[in-house]
């Protein structure tokens, strides 16, 4: 009877180990992006999120001020709930939409930029499309007053600097359109940014300069999501983005960036560098956090 009992004991003590990775999101294996864990929990259309990013990249490129730039900016107002312009200097615009909570001075910013780096054939699919992707999706499903605060989802213009301006400038001359709305929402409790969130091989440390306490929790929620594997427990390097005009205004802020994406800057940033799931995952971490708020 002492084999049985042994064979038992590992079953039972395997079995307990897989549970614990399971409710943690640290399985270590999964899907076809990096071996990820699949979302157990279904608060983000993934595949709705997606088709918006493939209909972004059927504009082409996007440059900030660009004809195609402005009429993506007409189609994405009419997606967003309570769609409307916010005027940036230049002749830009964000798109802002506003889903109310059931505490109306409390107010949350979720964000991506909708503008492409002005480069000959450059499309943006994880570095513009992705993110706005996201965004846009988490705002059509959030219902109003389902959560406390409202939440004012904004699309930025402007966050690429201008063709032939220096990295080395990129907080003067880019930033343009968040730099308006963090003025704008100066009184906002916290600010969530998506940037770079559909690549695959997606992997998503903290950005340096993120809220400590509010990416604790939205790793608390992308584990209980069952995507915990894309949030591994490590510190990247700082990074200016969108979300640095609003960390200038005292707001706690967090960047979803993936700063490994081989096709940074570069033509391959097209369809074959996203993945549908690695898009779902980020909302589904995102959507997670804001049912906490």
């Amino acid at each position: 009877m002492r084999p049985l009992v042994v064979v038992l004991f590992v079953q039972l003590a395997v079995a307990v180990v897989f549970v614990v990775l399971v409710v943690s999101g640290a399985l270590p294996f999964g899907g076809d992006d990096g071996g990820n864990a699949t979302a157990r929990v279904d608060r983000f259309d993934g595949p709705a999120a997606f088709a918006l990013l493939k209909m972004q990249l059927s504009y082409g490129p996007r440059p900030a001020g660009s004809s195609a730039s402005r009429r993506l900016a007409e189609k994405l107002r009419t997606l967003l709930p309570n769609g409307r312009f916010q005027p940036v200097p230049g002749g830009l615009r964000n798109v802002v939409g506003t889903v109310a909570g059931r505490q109306p001075s409390r107010t949350v910013v979720v964000g991506a930029h909708y503008d492409s780096k002005d480069i000959p054939g450059f499309l943006g699919a994880n570095d513009g499309a992705g993110g706005t992707a996201a965004v846009v999706e988490l705002a059509r499903q959030l219902k109003p007053r389902t959560i406390g605060p409202t939440v004012e989802f904004v699309l930025f213009d402007g966050e690429e600097s201008p063709a032939g301006v220096p990295d080395s400038k990129f907080l003067t001359y880019g930033l343009r359109g968040s730099k308006v709305a963090a003025k704008a929402f100066k009184h906002a409790e916290a600010m969530i940014l998506l940037d770079f969130v559909a690549d695959k091989h997606l992997l998503l440390p903290r950005e340096a300069t993120s809220d400590a306490q509010l990416w604790a929790r939205l790793r608390s929620a992308a584990g209980k999501a069952g995507v915990g594997a894309y949030f591994p427990a490590d510190t990247g390097i700082g990074i200016e983005d969108d979300h640095t005009p609003f960390i200038g205004q005292r707001i706690p802020s967090i960047d979803l960036i993936d700063w490994d994406f081989s096709c940074y800057h570069q033509t391959c940033d097209n369809l074959s560098a996203v993945s549908e799931k690695s898009l779902d995952a980020s909302g589904e971490a995102v959507a997670g956090l804001l049912s906490t708020l």
